[in-house]
């Protein structure tokens, strides 16, 4: 058995009408249904659409790490 770990990063984009929090909650929550063993993330961009002069949308970008499962 190793002691060591491998991990894969996949970049996600998540969005949000209300805040980046959430955008951020809803990219792992979708993320978690197909994907296993979710160990950190890290928010690369962050945006957002503008409507009448305030924020209507708001759209993060993520690089999330998972670990291997061992076979």
């Amino acid at each position: 058995m190793s002691d060591h770990h491998t991990y894969k990063k996949v970049e996600l984009v998540g969005s949000s009408t209300t805040s980046i929090e959430d955008a951020i909650n809803n990219a792992l929550a979708e993320a978690n249904k197909t994907l296993r063993n979710l160990e950190w993330f890290e928010v690369t961009e962050t945006r957002g659409h503008i409507e009448n002069g305030q924020v209507a949308h708001f759209q993060v970008t993520l690089k999330v790490g998972f670990k291997i499962a061992a076979s």
